[in-house]
């Protein structure tokens, strides 16, 4: 790939399409298979997985740890917030509070097999989406920063990172030195295009998730607008493929972390990292309207109630 689609990320210049590894979990029966699709996102020269120890209740970080055991060399990304909630009736359940930050620092260290994981995003669990924090899980970030900062001292962590907040809280953290944010954010949805802003000036990674939008029933889908349907149309390339290079082409700060559980699938992601927009092309892209996904999110609940 082009030297432009590489990028800082933790103090490691890494190829700018990572390998988001949550989709692994529908692997749980086959183990092989999750391990040689990250043995070829490693051929692909993905070096940057991100993953989270409530991904399939550990099972996830187990596939990765056996993944660097075989010598592929990822700069791995996890991230605190939140534990596996097996059982319940959603997967995960909040953890913010600074014991809880530490204890799932280390059951990350266990089950990768790491004395030091590179980079640690803290969830906040301030918006949507996700679940919102409530009683003794409304925590300061002064808090949380103290013993994230402890931890890096400590060299569990190489570095900090931020999921899920505001440009709020990203100017309070600013002074604990952060590598990367990790917000919603695509073509459709770019509620926090200022924050952006405010990374790239910063030097701060900027790790979009639900890149190509319709995480949600009622949220905006990037693949049915018709100005990238266009484009695909045009380049000979997928809409998805088109959303994710947009992405790329917006700010130099950009990396991605596409997930999925097929080698076909993943081949396709990576290969978004090649195309190139002519001006025309990415000025009709860049003109596709924003929608708040805070609006969006907010009306359908409300409309829920009703």
């Amino acid at each position: 790939m082009p030297s432009t689609q590489r990028g800082a990320l933790a103090g490691r210049t890494v190829f700018r399409v990572g390998f988001g590894a949550m989709q692994l979990e529908r692997l749980h029966d086959d183990r092989a298979a999750a391990v040689a699709l990250l043995h070829r996102a490693a051929e692909l020269g993905v070096d940057h997985v991100d993953t989270a120890q409530f991904y399939g209740n550990g099972f996830v970080n187990g596939v990765i740890r056996d993944a660097l055991e075989a010598g592929d060399d990822f700069l791995v990304a996890s991230k605190v917030g939140a534990d596996p909630n097996p059982g319940g009736p959603v997967p995960l359940r909040l953890a913010q509070r600074p014991e809880e930050l530490r204890a799932s620092v280390e059951d990350n260290l266990r089950a990768l097999g790491l004395d030091r994981i590179p980079l640690v995003n803290l969830r906040r669990a301030d918006r949507r989406p996700g679940v919102v924090a409530e009683g003794d899980q409304l925590v300061d970030l002064d808090d949380q920063l103290a013993v994230m900062t402890a931890l890096r001292d400590e060299g569990k962590i190489g570095a900090i990172g931020l999921s899920s907040v505001t440009l709020d809280i990203l100017r309070r953290a600013l002074p604990a030195g952060i590598a990367c944010v990790q917000n919603a954010y695509s073509l459709v949805s770019r509620d926090d295009e200022d924050m952006l802003e405010l990374c790239v000036a910063e030097d701060i990674a900027w790790v979009p998730f639900f890149p190509l939008g319709g995480a949600f029933p009622d949220l905006p889908k990037v693949t049915e607008e018709p100005a990238v349907q266009a484009a695909a149309r045009a380049l000979g390339r997928t809409p998805e493929q088109v959303g994710l290079a947009w992405l790329l082409h917006h700010a130099p700060n950009v990396h991605l972390i596409p997930g999925t559980a097929s080698a076909a699938h993943l081949e396709a992601n990576i290969a978004a990292a090649g195309i190139v927009f002519d001006d025309e092309t990415l000025a009709a892209l860049d003109a596709v309207p924003s929608r708040s996904m805070a609006s969006v999110l907010s009306r359908s609940m409300d409309e829920g109630r009703d």
